[in-house]
C-alpha cells in the first residue's frame, strides 16, 4: 500500500465508486461477499488498492495546502516542480492563532514584531504524491489557496 487505507466513513462516502471498481475487475457483490468471506486477505488487498486509487487522484489535484499549529501556520502551493511554502510565525505565548481570536489578532497585527513571515521552496522529489501525502499524514489540509496568494502579495509588499 502506498498511501493509507480509506476510513470505514470514506468507504462509505465511495460505495458506488468501490462498487464500481469491483465490476471493472468483473466482481459482482455475491463474490465480493464471498471473498470478504472466505478470502480475507484478498479482500484486504483490494480495499487497498482502491484506497491508494482515490489517493492517486486526489493528490494529482492538489495544488494548495494548509497546516496550523498554535503559533504558526504553513501555506504550501504545489507546482509540478517545486513545493513553495510561506510559513508565519507568531512569538508569543498568548496568542493561539488556531482560535478566532488569535487568527484575528494576526490578521490585524502582521507587521507586529511578534510576527515573522519567511519563504521557501523545495524541489519536488521524483514521487510529487507521496510528497504531498506526506505532508497530509502531519496535518495539512488540502485547501483551494486563498490564503497562501493573500501572503503571497503581503511577502511581495
Amino acid at each position: 500500500m502506498k498511501y493509507a487505507r480509506l476510513t470505514k466513513e470514506q468507504f462509505d462516502e465511495m460505495h458506488q465508486e468501490f462498487i464500481n471498481f469491483l465490476a471493472t475487475q468483473s466482481i459482482t457483490a455475491e463474490e465480493w461477499k464471498e471473498i470478504k468471506k472466505t478470502k480475507p486477505e484478498v479482500a484486504e488487498k483490494e480495499l487497498d488498492v482502491f484506497s491508494d486509487l482515490i489517493w492517486e487522484g486526489v493528490l494529482n489535484k492538489v495544488e494548495y495546502l494548509e497546516h496550523f499549529s498554535p503559533n504558526q501556520m504553513f501555506l504550501f502551493h504545489i507546482t509540478a516542480a517545486t513545493i513553495n511554502l510561506i510559513a508565519v510565525k507568531v512569538d508569543s505565548q498568548e496568542i493561539d492563532i488556531t482560535s478566532k481570536t488569535g487568527y484575528n489578532w494576526l490578521r490585524n497585527n502582521l507587521m507586529d514584531d511578534a510576527v515573522t513571515i519567511y519563504t521557501s521552496t523545495k524541489a519536488m522529489s521524483d514521487d510529487r504524491n507521496k510528497d504531498i501525502f506526506a505532508l497530509i499524514r502531519q496535518g495539512a489540509n488540502i485547501t483551494k489557496g486563498d490564503l497562501y496568494r493573500y501572503f503571497e502579495e503581503v511577502v511581495q509588499e
